[in-house]
This record gives C-alpha cells, structure tokens and sequence, in this order.
C-alpha cells in the first residue's frame, strides 16, 4: 500500500472521514528528531510540557511488560536511555488515544483499554522473541485499530458490522471484507491514512495497512515481506492472547487466529507449547 494515491482516491478511501490533525507536540517531537544532530535535553523539555504524555511514558517504562532493572523518575532520564526513536514512537501513540477519545462513545472506553493491553503485550513480545522492533511494535499496538473510533464517529451501525465481520472471518474472508462490503472502506484503510498524516514509519503505516492481511501475507515464504512479518508476528500474538476477537468482535472463537496462529508461530520459531507457556507468563505480567 505504499504507492502514492491521489487526493481524490484518498477522500473515496476515507468515506467521508475526517482524520484527526497531529498533535503539535509531534510535529515539534518530529522536527527534533529529523535534526542532524537531535538535542535529548530539547526532546525531554517538550515531552515534560504535557503532564499526561510524561506520566504515560514514565508509566510505560517502568512496568513489568518493559522489564527495566531500576526505576526511572525523570523524562529526562528516559529519553537519555531509551533513545529519541524510542521515546517518539512511545509518545507518537500515546498522543493517539488522546485525539481521538470521546466520552460520548461507551464502546470507545473498551476499546482503548484492548489498545493499550495489545500494545504491552506486543511490546513484551517482541522483546521475548528477540525482535528488533520493541518500540514499533507498541506503537503498532496502540494504533493499529485507530481507524475504529473513526469508522465509529462516521457510521452510527459500525459495531455490529464489526462483529459480523470477526464472525464471518476465515481463510476466504478476512475481517476488513465484511466491512468493504457495508461502508466500501474499513478500519485498516483509515487508520493506515491517519498513521500517515501522522508521519508514522512507513513500515508501521504498511503493517497498519495489511493487519487483517496476515493469511496471505504469512503464506508467502519469500524474504520480500520479512519487515512486515516482524510486526505483524507479534501484534497477531498479542490480539489473540489480548482477546481482541471477543472484545472488538463479540465472539467466543478467533476464527482470525485459527487461520494464520500456526504461520506465524512457524515464522517466530514457537511451538504450541512455547507460545502458551509465553501467554501464562505475559498474562502474569498483566496482573501485576
């Protein structure tokens, strides 16, 4: 999905949907970090401005799910050890959930619950499987559904089309065709827009894009889609142990899962075992 589009192709993409503007503290994150020589004390005083984004970072890095020896009080701290790539994906998705909360919406509190459940545990996981991709792959976590809340906003009936489309998925029938077939766009098409108006990577921005794509993306055992299958592997993992089908879908079965769950463990190196015993283990981490 990389190719450019027109603006006209993009506006019948997106069904009349607005995306939300970047927050202006990404747009001065991002200025930052595109510098030849990125200053951490100028990256840790803007993210220190915004009380919310600060303590969501420092909450992040010190859980359980990040796995830190010591403590980390100080933004200051956390950028100078993390990184400014890192950081910036971290607050890039956690600004997300701020642009696009709306208390009027009772399913969108649940939803962004699942969201930052998802992201933990895609986090832990690229982490246990030795994945470079940590950071992205929480930001993926988190943003990867970002086009619900929209599709919400704009189609008062989306969620028991949503629903229809968990139930109906299957190897012929991923989730996002059912919703092709009611609004003739769907959840991964605008958040994959929204990623990009956000200047996302633009493997997070594809893999945002082709996340209900996993059958045939995982079928093809050529090395071409090999960054995609990085995030996506864990993201995948994390929906099914995070129970996205049941939450999101209202189902008791990830008929998803049941057509790809066995490619990607294949493509990670898991058993069925291992997985397990790596689900035990990240569940425990949850309650914490």
């Amino acid at each position: 999905m990389s190719e450019e589009l027109s603006p006209e192709q993009i506006q019948q993409a997106l069904q009349g949907i607005s995306v939300p503007p970047q927050p202006q503290i990404m747009v001065d994150l991002q200025m930052e970090q595109y510098m030849p020589d990125p200053d951490l004390g100028v990256i840790a005083r803007l993210i220190a401005q915004d009380p919310g984004l600060s303590g969501a970072l420092l909450k992040i890095v010190n859980s359980a799910h990040y796995g830190l020896s010591n403590k980390i009080a100080s933004i200051d701290k956390a950028v100078n050890l993390l990184g400014s790539r890192t950081v910036i994906n971290l607050i890039n998705a956690q600004s997300i959930r701020g642009e696009m909360t709306d208390e009027t919406i009772v399913a969108l509190n649940r939803f962004w619950d699942t969201a930052q459940d998802v992201a933990m545990t895609s986090l832990t996981l690229a982490k246990r499987i030795g994945s470079q991709t940590v950071d992205e792959s929480y930001a993926l976590g988190l943003f990867h559904d970002c086009g619900i809340p929209l599709m919400l906003k704009r189609f008062p009936n989306y969620m028991p089309v949503l629903e229809e489309a968990y139930a109906n998925a299957g190897p012929d029938c991923r989730v996002v065709d059912t919703e092709n077939a009611a609004f003739h766009t769907n959840h991964s098409v605008v958040g994959y827009y929204t990623a990009k108006s956000w200047r996302l990577p633009a493997h997070v921005t594809d893999a945002i894009a082709n996340h209900h794509n996993a059958l045939a993306i995982f079928q093809d055992d050529t090395s071409r889609n090999a960054p995609l299958k990085n995030l996506l592997a864990p993201l995948k993992m994390a929906e099914h142990i995070c129970q996205s089908y049941q939450v999101l879908g209202n189902q008791g079965e990830d008929h998803e899962w049941e057509c790809i769950g066995a490619l990607v463990l294949d493509y990670v190196g898991l058993s069925e075992y291992d997985f397990e015993y790596l689900r035990e283990s990240i569940r425990e981490l949850g309650a914490r």
